[in-house]
């Protein structure tokens, strides 16, 4: 918007350089959030918006999170830290490029969804939220919708790196799916529905310690920041052989308010936490992260990018498939496995003691450091 106004129409040159937009556009997310977080905690409390802890398959994390006091802690804080992703987006992205009008709508989309998830779990006793069913389907139809508008647009305006994979490692290796007509894209549309949805749920299992969700999300998304900015300057993309996507930096304007919302966030979501993201929050947040790696040609390279994520939703679905095919046996001591660390001290066995919650959050940030660090050298690597 500013953009559009300072640049285009006053022709003021600093608005100009993306440089300049994304830092401004994470201080404007952390700002918002700081401001608008502790009227929105202080409404939250006064309406009893509090985290059923006991609407969870475990009871072991029930009775944990129960004796921890966490049961009185506000949730829905995603609420805040969306709008202000949003409104900062808003304010400094350039909003006649299509990847930053579809991942607004795809961030929207998914917060929509969360809300609702999280509404239910609030107002109808006994609820657990909407079902696995009714989930992935608002999931997948948020998805879905964007997925299609891209892969229409890529195609018809042929734009056919979009709709490419590109294997880290490999200096000019390309799944060229774009170029398999109608069935490339729908197996494109089929893939990256399979990573969107994939990384909302993550983001999602791991938000479930203070600070852990927000701190790594500032992490990965800041990785992802500097991917995209890179992958939509032709110079830097021709001296690294990496696909050039234009304007795909203008999605980097994304990241820098992602992680500056996140940061404001965690201003009161850090141990002891005054308010907890919910689904409102941690889903469009993983959508959006998401979305960076697909523009910026890094979709193979999100689990790296991502690794405490991927890592959480990992444990999980294995836990789960192993319980279920093994009668009743467990591969972790608990899952996802920030809690059997917390709780027992292990992932697999367990220990005299556990780790304080504080000790698992800050060695999570630093494997989501060095994950990022280890992609960004994939830059090179090839």
């Amino acid at each position: 918007m500013l953009y559009g106004v300072l640049y285009d129409h006053f022709e003021v040159r600093l608005f100009g350089y993306i440089s300049f937009r994304v830092v401004m556009a994470a201080f404007t997310g952390f700002v918002l959030a700081l401001w608008w977080g502790r009227p929105a905690i202080a409404w939250l409390k006064r309406h009893r918006v509090r985290e059923n802890v006991e609407k969870t398959d475990s009871p072991v994390l029930a009775q944990s999170a129960t004796a921890a006091g966490k049961h009185q802690t506000p949730t829905m804080g995603g609420s805040f830290l969306i709008l202000s992703l949003l409104v900062s987006v808003l304010l400094w992205a350039r909003l006649d490029v299509v990847y930053v009008v579809l991942a607004l709508m795809l961030v929207a989309g998914l917060a929509a969804v969360g809300f609702v998830d999280d509404y239910k779990k609030l107002t109808i006793p006994g609820c657990k939220g909407l079902s696995r069913g009714a989930k992935m389907l608002g999931l997948s139809s948020v998805a879905l919708g964007a997925l299609v508008a891209l892969a229409w647009y890529a195609h018809s305006s042929g734009r056919h790196t979009v709709l490419a994979l590109y294997p880290p490692f490999f200096k000019h290796t390309v799944i060229a799916l774009g170029t398999y007509g109608v069935l490339g894209v729908v197996a494109f549309v089929a893939f990256e529905w399979l990573v969107v949805v994939g990384a909302a749920n993550a983001v999602n299992i791991t938000d479930g310690m203070d600070g852990l969700a927000a701190g790594s999300l500032i992490i990965s998304g800041g990785a992802l920041t500097f991917f995209c900015y890179v992958t939509g300057r032709e110079d830097w993309t021709e001296y690294l052989s990496l696909p050039y996507v234009r304007h795909a930096s203008e999605m980097a304007v994304l990241g820098g308010a992602l992680a500056g919302a996140c940061a404001g966030f965690l201003w009161y979501n850090a141990y002891p936490a005054q308010v907890f993201m919910g689904d409102s929050g941690s889903l469009p947040l993983g959508g959006a992260l998401a979305w960076m790696a697909l523009v910026s040609k890094q979709e193979l390279v999100l689990p790296l990018i991502a690794s405490v994520f991927v890592a959480d939703l990992g444990t999980s679905w294995l836990q789960t498939f192993w319980y279920r095919r093994s009668g009743g046996k467990r591969l972790f001591t608990l899952a996802p496995i920030h809690h059997g660390l917390e709780r027992y001290g292990g992932v697999f066995v367990r220990r005299e003691r556990g780790w304080h919650e504080v000790q698992v959050v800050v060695r999570f940030w630093i494997l989501a450091a060095m994950g990022a660090m280890a992609s960004l050298a994939l830059l090179k690597v090839r």
